[in-house]
């Protein structure tokens, strides 16, 4: 891509340059923003003053490269972490001198940003981004600052610094020191006391003098002046001023620059952007919605789990519709659910996470445009869903050509990451959709890829390299809030594409177990975390792979939550009819996972040898009506059993899904009507079980599932309970 660098004369504007550059990108421009002069704080004017901003203009003629400038005429007005677009805000500086860099370089796609820790500089740097149509590159972020700053000094960053403020840093020492200098000193300080070695608590600033991006010259601080600013005994403030400067010609540079003429020189490469800004807010172009009433008429199912916190399930019931488009349907099953939300009051907001499945990856465009119609930043303001897609064979069994299932809470309560930049991080989430989602106690993940974060791209070495690195990039979301997928899972899902030969689903468990299964610590959960295959035709990018940790993230350092434990609900009996007939089963076939009384995690395998033993005949165990009722009937008993023996009500049900194999030829149908029946039965003997209501289940066609990535099970049951 072609990038416009943000720079501010610093040393991490200057190698995040350097490492756009490494990721095969191309640095077309120059991007700097200058400080008001009117009431300016004089640490942060140095820079802007005379020779000081002559030093960052000598940039474009040290790169070859034009610098677009604007002086920042709006002040911090929102002042959230999350940025909205507020008028007269020094953001809309910002907004206003990319647009133009944008309107003069058209082919320019890209920004970089020196960003390493702040989430208040990324997310603006992204809202900027995403109102003009660019990619946030931010190559730095949450790399660990000590190999930064070695790296930095390794690859010839010569910088120096113009600003002390912390504990153990002396403006008569340390200022005008460069880099390589002040390391010794920076990692005992960080030892002793915490400081951030590349300075991202303020604790120092620098100015770049050369690196290898300079190709025509390096500048040489000819004169300066040290200024006191605060003589504080233990953490005094001082600033280093630029007096004179010049640039000395590199000798490998064809580009003649003249002897005390630089500014002159330079002019020609600066461009002043000085437009007033009339572009305050973001138009949100929901084009596909106003098309919504021509799909109103398909006919639909809705499904609903638990009670303030719970899962909404619509898919589409009619074969007959099958003629019809994935956008018609997409749209149909959205509005559905966006009417169920509001008939309860709730909206996007409210949304924790989006299950998109679609019948053919190939058209995962036009349902991510469909998508992004309906759920938008604006509507979920406290942080957009996490999602996961994969494509499942809906039309095979009678389920049209899209199925979604959200996790809605009726409380504000959820903590969102959507990091869209592009970095060496985890993989990006350029779009309405989150890395992860916090409820409670309880971190929701997307699904995880074996992306190469820097290029996006999937990793090379089939399923098992991306495994690996799927896990990598699940761990480092994790990391963000203070979890590890080794220490703190729930539930482990992993998608796996249905190409996959016989010998690499060997190879996938075999690297799940060893890479991972044998790495965990249980210390906090009490035991291993659920486990679940699921095979799918298709996934995003043509994945073999793709992975979706449910973690436990304790509300206080001991790990015990201070939430109230549910009381008064009334908990599920087992049925007595069917008890004798099942309990003896109930350990060959069940995992659960529970965690303090509060989180229930089970999976439920129907495999041939257990339907051998619960079906009345031998032969045919998967195609006649009586067998899929007596293995609805299992399924719905061994779920009702795990929330009795464990204390939780059919309201506590986050989720609940019932997986079938489409090799047995069974129609969608023809599943729904068993478990209907089952769970009828089963209310007789459990007043608390509503069935007069929507399922509170949702029932999704595999191409294969199980405990193991070498069995296929029949049917497999995946539950989730939680007490909130």
């Amino acid at each position: 891509m072609e990038v416009v660098a943000l720079v501010s004369g610093g040393k991490d504007s200057c190698f995040a340059m350097m490492r756009c550059l490494d990721y095969g990108h191309k640095v077309v421009a120059l991007a700097n923003l200058i400080p008001l002069d009117d009431g300016v704080d004089e640490l942060d004017s140095y820079m802007y003053q005379t020779v000081g901003h002559q030093i960052v203009v000598s940039y474009a003629k040290c790169m070859s490269l034009p610098l677009f400038r604007r002086r920042i005429r709006g002040s911090t007005r929102d002042q959230g972490l999350k940025y909205n677009v507020t008028a007269g805000d020094e953001v809309e500086d910002m907004f206003a001198l990319l647009s133009e860099v944008k309107q003069q370089i058209p082919s320019i796609s890209a920004v970089s940003s020196g960003a390493i820790a702040s989430d208040y500089q990324r997310l603006r740097v992204e809202s900027v981004c995403s109102r003009l149509g660019l990619v946030s590159l931010a190559y730095l972020w949450k790399q660990d600052q000590t190999l930064l700053l070695e790296e930095m000094i390794r690859r010839g960053i010569v910088a120096i610094t113009v600003k002390v403020a912390a504990l153990g840093l002396k403006p008569s020492s340390h200022l005008g020191k460069e880099l390589a200098e002040l390391k010794c000193h920076l990692l005992p300080m960080n030892e002793s006391y915490g400081i951030n070695v590349c300075g991202e608590g303020g604790e120092y600033e620098t100015l770049t003098l050369d690196c290898p991006l300079f190709c025509n010259a390096r500048i040489i601080l000819d004169d300066y002046e040290v200024i006191l600013h605060s003589a504080d005994s233990i953490a005094s403030v001082g600033i280093l001023h630029p007096r004179a400067f010049h640039l000395e010609h590199k000798s490998d540079s064809s580009d003649r620059i003249g002897d005390g003429s630089v500014t002159q020189d330079i002019s020609s490469c600066v461009y002043e952007v000085d437009e007033v800004i009339t572009h305050t807010d973001v138009e949100e172009k929901c084009t596909l919605n106003p098309a919504v009433d021509a799909y109103t008429n398909i006919d639909l199912c809705i499904s609903k789990t638990g009670k303030n916190f719970r899962s909404i399930g619509c898919w589409i019931q009619d074969c007959s519709r099958d003629s019809e488009g994935l956008k018609a349907h997409l749209i149909a099953v959205l509005s559905a659910i966006d009417n169920q939300l509001k008939e309860e009051g709730l909206g996007w907001v409210n949304v924790l996470y989006v299950h998109l499945y679609i019948s053919n990856m190939k058209e995962f465009g036009l349902a991510n445009e469909v998508y992004v119609s309906f759920i938008t930043e604006k509507k979920c303001y406290l942080g957009v869903p996490s999602r996961s897609t994969i494509e499942l064979p809906l039309v095979q069994v009678g389920l049209g050509k899209a199925y979604v299932e959200v996790l809605v809470s009726s409380e504000l309560k959820k903590r969102v990451l959507h990091v869209q930049s592009i970095s060496c991080w985890a993989p990006s989430c350029i779009g309405p959709y989150s890395q992860a989602t916090l409820y409670g106690e309880i971190l929701y993940m997307a699904g995880q890829l074996g992306l190469d974060p820097p290029t996006m791209k999937l990793c090379p070495g089939g399923a098992t390299a991306e495994l690996e690195l799927a896990l990598q990039n699940s761990e480092a979301v994790a990391n963000a809030f203070s979890s590890s997928i080794y220490s703190s899972a729930i539930h482990f899902l992993v998608y796996c594409s249905a190409q996959l030969t016989s010998d690499e689903k060997e190879e996938i468990e075999q690297t799940l177990q060893s890479s991972y299964i044998t790495r965990l610590d249980c210390s906090k959960t009490g035991s291993y975390p659920t486990v679940l295959y699921i095979f799918a035709p298709d996934l995003p990018k043509g994945a073999c792979v793709e992975i979706k940790p449910i973690l436990y993230v304790p509300t206080n350092d001991d790990g015990v939550a201070t939430r109230e434990m549910e009381t008064g609900m009334a908990q599920p009996a087992s049925s007595q009819a069917w008890s004798a007939q099942y309990s003896d089963l109930h350990d060959s076939c069940c995992q659960i996972h529970t965690i303090g009384g509060r989180i229930c995690s089970a999976v439920v395998s129907v495999t041939s040898d257990i339907a051998s033993k619960i079906c009345s005949t031998a032969g045919q165990l998967y195609h006649t009506e009586d067998n899929l009722k007596a293995m609805a009937r299992f399924c719905a008993f061994q779920i009702l059993k795990i929330l009795a023996d464990n204390n939780f009500s059919w309201d506590s049900i986050t989720m609940l899904r019932f997986y079938y194999s489409v090799e047995h030829s069974v129609a969608a149908a023809a599943m729904s009507r068993a478990f209907s029946e089952a769970f009828t039965e089963l209310a007789e003997d459990n007043s608390s079980l509503r069935t007069d209501e929507a399922p509170c289940y949702n029932i999704v066609p595999v191409s294969g599932s199980g405990s193991s990535a070498c069995t296929n099970n029949i049917i497999t049951c995946e539950l989730l309970a939680s007490k909130h």
